[in-house]
């Protein structure tokens, strides 16, 4: 295989993780508290010869970073919808009993009380266990800006938990908008504020994405039709030497 083929191949196999993360953020586009994931490329000399006029540089996939921008708040006026402010995670119970992290603010109560998002995922305190709105209280709950829940005389019936994350692209995504932490560190912390009554929307940009995932198709097939050209070259030169021979 010539030295095109190696260049068109990487490109092509990189351009393949981008149009995955390309049509995840599409699908997710309406989905609450979604943050959106793009490519981390890198060129590659593998001569290592530090000339950038000579070297062939292939392409390299170094994973993906989250894009943390803050989509827009929508009011809905349904009490136990929040918006998390800033950089910051709610945290939630994954089925495995691992703490999961996510910004969907989409919440409601359970047969038990408990506060969950609407893929049935319960919220966690500020100790990373699970709230409990008393039946009685119901959804006619106040919750302050550092996540306090209050009911309808004042008395604290628990207290959302926030949490920061060191590198958000180390995330591991476990479906419904939730992560787990992965390679990365989640803290809790005291920094965050909450609006209730809004729910966040994607950050993701369906007309930006949309063209995204056009541009990388094209590019994907100039890098297959530059290996067919070196193909039908190599097969051509054969050819020739077997009739010179």
């Amino acid at each position: 295989m010539g030295t095109t083929n190696y260049v068109s191949l990487s490109l092509a196999t990189a351009l393949e993780r981008s149009l995955d993360l390309a049509a995840h953020n599409m699908a997710n586009a309406s989905t609450a508290g979604f943050k959106a994931s793009q490519p981390l490329l890198e060129a590659v000399d593998p001569t290592n010869s530090g000339d950038d006029t000579q070297a062939v540089n292939y392409v390299q996939d170094k994973g993906i970073y989250v894009d943390m921008s803050q989509g827009t708040f929508v009011p809905t006026g349904n009490p136990l919808d929040v918006a998390v402010n800033g950089e910051f995670f709610f945290g939630y119970e994954a089925p495995g009993g691992e703490t999961a992290y996510g910004r969907d603010g989409r919440l409601t109560l359970n047969t038990d009380g408990q506060l969950v998002t609407m893929g049935g995922s319960p919220v966690v305190d500020i100790s990373g266990a699970a709230i409990t709105i008393p039946a009685e209280t119901g959804t006619q709950v106040t919750i302050a800006n550092d996540g306090t829940i209050t009911d309808r005389d004042g008395g604290t019936v628990g207290r959302i938990g926030l949490f920061s994350v060191d590198n958000p692209s180390l995330l591991e995504p476990i479906g419904n908008g939730l992560f787990l932490a992965g390679g990365t560190q989640a803290e809790q912390t005291e920094n965050g504020t909450i609006s209730q009554g809004y729910i966040e929307q994607s950050n993701v940009q369906p007309v930006v994405e949309m063209i995204n995932l056009m541009d990388i198709q094209r590019a994907y097939e100039r890098a297959v039709q530059l290996m067919r050209d070196e193909n039908d070259l190599t097969k051509q030169a054969i050819e020739r030497l077997g009739r010179v021979l």
